[in-house]
C-alpha cells in the first residue's frame, strides 16, 4: 500500500457505563450502553469502512462496547487490547495511533473522553460539511465516533493531518 493512500483512523468512545462501586477500570455498561454499542456497531458497518485494526482499551466498558458493537460487523477485525489506552493523554494516543503497522489501511481506537474528542479534534484540520461543528458543539457522548481520513504513514500522524469526513452520535 502506497503511503499516498487515504487511510482513516475511527475513534470510538465506550458506551454508557454504569456508575458502581467496582474500580473506574472494571466499571460495565448501564442499560443504554448495551442498547446504544450495537448501534454503534451498525453505523460503522453502514459507513462502508472496513476496519484492519482495533485497539481496544482494557477497560470494562470499552471491552463491552467493542463485543456488542462487533457483533454487528460482517468480519472481526483483529483486535488487539491495549492497556495505555486507558487514561491516555492526547500526546499518549497519538503516539499510540503512530506505531500502527503500514499495513493497516483503516484503524479503530475503542477508548474513554476527553481522549477520543481530543484526538479527533487535533487531527482534525478540516471536515467534511457541518461534522467538525456539530462534533464542537455536540461534544463526544457515549458510543459516539468520528472518523478522520489523512494520507501518509502512521508515523506521520499529527496534528491538523486530517479531514474529519464523519463524526456520530446515537442521537444521530
Amino acid at each position: 500500500m502506497s503511503v499516498d493512500t487515504p487511510r482513516r483512523i475511527v475513534l470510538l468512545r465506550h458506551a454508557k457505563a454504569e456508575w458502581s462501586q467496582d474500580s473506574d477500570h472494571e466499571r460495565p455498561l448501564a442499560e443504554r450502553g448495551r442498547k446504544d454499542a450495537p448501534v454503534a456497531g451498525r453505523k460503522l458497518v453502514d459507513s462502508g469502512i472496513a476496519i484492519d485494526l482495533a485497539l481496544c482499551s482494557t477497560a470494562a466498558r470499552t471491552r463491552e462496547t467493542w463485543k456488542l458493537a462487533v457483533h454487528e460487523m460482517p468480519q472481526r477485525p483483529r483486535t488487539v487490547y491495549e492497556d495505555r489506552l486507558y487514561e491516555a493523554s492526547l500526546g499518549e494516543l497519538i503516539a499510540l495511533i503512530n506505531e500502527t503497522p503500514d499495513d493497516v489501511h483503516n484503524l479503530l481506537v475503542i477508548g474513554h473522553n476527553p481522549g477520543m474528542h481530543a484526538v479527533a479534534d487535533a487531527l482534525s484540520e478540516s471536515s467534511g460539511g457541518d461534522a467538525l461543528a456539530r462534533m464542537t458543539r455536540g461534544g463526544f457522548p457515549t458510543a459516539a465516533f468520528a472518523v478522520v481520513e489523512f494520507t501518509g504513514s502512521w508515523k506521520g500522524v499529527e496534528h491538523g493531518v486530517g479531514k474529519l469526513v464523519e463524526y456520530w452520535t446515537p442521537n444521530d
